[in-house]
């Protein structure tokens, strides 16, 4: 199965077994729905969305058959993932996919896309070069993602390297 890192939980909230999520997925919409499917830590425990909502920074979701805080604490720290054949994006990708591929500009390479994180509200890719660097997750600097040849074509690299 392929599955998809959506974010971590990193709490509760209420007595109602209501789950606080972290959470910089781009493709919220498609998963974070009544009645989908989210799988829970390294074993992939399967539980099904009961209701979403937004709150401050947050995800918050609460799972069907689960009313008690004490039945979610087992949860807390863990990683939650969707399966990608849940997401409906045929020909799209998602932030992780860009993990591994190459930053093109002029068609010479500038290294690999290492991670991704949010920096306040900013999505950031690291990449792994002569001198590690960081590109905003933007239209300013991506121009295109090319899944197949798996590269990311950018605009002014070079003066993001320091």
């Amino acid at each position: 199965m392929d599955f998809v890192y959506i974010g971590k939980i990193v709490g509760t909230h209420g007595i109602k077994g209501e789950i606080r999520i972290i959470s910089n997925f781009d493709k919220k919409e498609k998963i974070f729905v009544i009645d989908k499917p989210v799988y829970i830590g390294n074993e992939k425990q399967k539980e099904i969305i009961n209701s979403y909502r937004k709150h401050k920074n947050y995800d918050m979701i609460t799972l069907k058959g689960i009313y008690d805080i004490n039945e979610v604490l087992k949860y807390k720290g863990q990683k939650i993932y969707a399966l990608r054949s849940d997401l409906d994006i045929e020909n799209d990708y998602v932030l992780d996919d860009l993990l591994g591929m190459k930053i093109v500009s002029n068609n010479e390479e500038y290294g690999i896309v290492e991670d991704i994180f949010d920096n306040n509200g900013n999505t950031l890719l690291k990449i792994l070069f002569d001198k590690n660097y960081y590109i905003p997750y933007n239209k300013r600097y991506i121009k295109s993602v090319d899944l197949k040849n798996k590269s990311i074509e950018v605009d002014s690299v070079k003066d993001l390297i320091l």
